[in-house]
């Protein structure tokens, strides 16, 4: 039995009345806010995303709700546009959403494959090892780890970022736990500020430079308000960091496989040449990245037809091997290297649940919620009140579906209005520990020590930072306003 389309027909047919933003053809959009359609979609939007916020206490991956969510949404858009006889219409929507998940999402797992590499090949182990070995003050490495998150995400990902930082800080503040949960916030306000005032920080910038509205340069005038927005808080922080140092930590040597520092300059040059596909050939940045991951894959090839040399003898190849197996040193290979393994390896939860929001964000805006919100936040409230208000959406609900909301709204803005949602979109998942992957990933890792509630007890402090920057943004780039 078909059950569930006559089901859903049921349901769909409750409310006669509907309303057209157009008179004819397959372009038609029907107005769906006021009909058991949308309300069925809030719901069901509204009930995956409860799901996502409680990710850790279920232990329910996000992105399966969302997932279902979106194919629940475009199924009742379906039904409804199918039954008013305009049978392409959703079909030519969902291709348009998808297109832009697409982009993202090949350039996204490029970079993701790049950064396995670069920890595979123990580049950030090194940095680590440095840190824990040289022997730093508490308030010395508090200030070191919070800049490094600050600069290195703008080109890794804050989450990664944010978990090496957090490495150190668990490995030398061993017996000061306090010191482990002040520098976890730090570390977590320093990689969201880094991450803002570059296309490559955060999943949002890179939104918003895909999408043309901000040019690859035009984000740097973001930076002296991304470290204010640090500094503010670290600033207050440092007086409440325990004095004196930790004790030494004995650890084996941390030795970089081969070929780490030329990945790390494959992955620059990638970069260089998704922003020259965007500027100079006016394609797709997506196009770049995978050229970029044509690189990483020779040089792989290299890797491995050069580990063993194929003129070796198996019996001296095998003896090679146990010698390596039985090191105690790390950094050694014990077997080649594969860039398929590292695009395995990619955050397939983080990518399927951007697809899922993207998707299910695209549905209620094509149903015509996000023209309803666009015209209750900017229309009534302002774009500055607007953009401010979206920063603190973004530390309760994920700043992904916001901002995206806000780009399929595309509300009349100044640039630097846009270059403002792109600052709060950034930092604002910094006020609660919840608001961005990087708070949510440190919970874990220092679990009982950086929690909820020792994020919470700062707030106040990163708030004054967030407002700060604001104010600078709007002071230092008031000719784009």
């Amino acid at each position: 039995m078909n059950f569930l389309p006559q089901s859903i027909s049921f349901l769909l047919l409750l409310v006669p009345t509907l309303a057209f933003s157009a008179s004819s053809g397959e372009n038609t959009q029907l107005d769906l806010t006021s009909h058991t359609a949308g309300y069925l979609a809030l719901t069901v939007f509204v009930l995956a995303y409860t799901l996502v916020i409680f990710e850790e206490q279920l232990h329910l991956r996000k992105s399966k709700p969302v997932l279902l969510a979106a194919g629940i949404i475009w199924i009742m858009i379906a039904f409804v546009y199918q039954q008013h006889g305009f049978d392409h219409a959703a079909e030519i929507a969902i291709r348009h959403n998808f297109l832009e998940f697409a982009e993202l999402f090949f350039f996204l797992l490029v970079a993701m494959t790049y950064i396995n590499a670069m920890i595979e090949r123990g580049v950030f182990d090194v940095l680590r090892g440095w840190l824990v070995k040289k022997g730093f003050s508490y308030k010395a490495l508090f200030w070191l780890l919070g800049i490094l998150a600050f600069f290195i995400s703008p080109v890794a990902d804050n989450l990664t970022t944010a978990l090496i930082m957090c490495t150190v800080a668990l490995t030398v503040g061993a017996k000061a736990p306090k010191f482990v949960a002040i520098s976890c916030v730090a570390i977590v306000v320093g990689a969201n500020a880094g991450g803002a005032f570059s296309p490559f920080g955060d999943i949002t910038t890179l939104m918003v430079w895909q999408k043309g509205i901000v040019q690859f340069s035009e984000f740097f005038v973001l930076f002296l308000p991304s470290v204010v927005n640090y500094v503010i808080p670290a600033a207050i922080m440092h007086f409440f960091i325990p004095t004196g140092s930790p004790d030494a930590v004995e650890g084996e040597e941390i030795i970089m496989k081969r070929g780490g520092i030329i990945i790390v300059v494959l992955f620059l040059l990638t970069i260089v040449t998704a922003v020259s596909f965007h500027n100079f050939l006016h394609l797709p940045p997506a196009i770049g990245m995978m050229t970029g991951l044509a690189y990483l894959k020779f040089f792989g090839y290299y890797l491995k037809i050069t580990t063993y040399p194929q003129n070796t003898d198996p019996e001296d190849e095998f003896e090679k091997r146990m010698d390596v197996e039985s090191s105690p040193r790390q950094g050694l290979e014990t077997k080649g290297f594969d860039v398929f393994q590292k695009v395995a390896a990619a955050e397939w939860d983080t990518l399927f649940f951007f697809y899922g929001v993207i998707m299910a964000v695209g549905g209620l805006g094509f149903m015509g919620y996000l023209a309803m919100a666009s015209e209750a936040m900017y229309g009534q409230l302002g774009a500055t009140n607007a953009n401010i208000l979206v920063g603190i959406l973004s530390a309760i609900v994920d700043n992904i579906p916001v901002m995206f909301a806000v780009l399929t709204m595309q509300p009349e803005m100044s640039h630097g209005q846009w270059l403002l949602v792109t600052l709060t979109a950034g930092v604002g998942g910094s006020l609660l520990s919840v608001g961005s992957a990087a708070g949510v990933a440190l919970m874990g890792q220092a679990r009982g020590i950086y929690t909820f509630a020792s994020h919470l007890k700062w707030t106040p402090v990163i708030a004054l930072g967030y407002a700060a920057s604001i104010y600078v943004h709007m002071w230092i780039n008031a000719s784009l306003f």
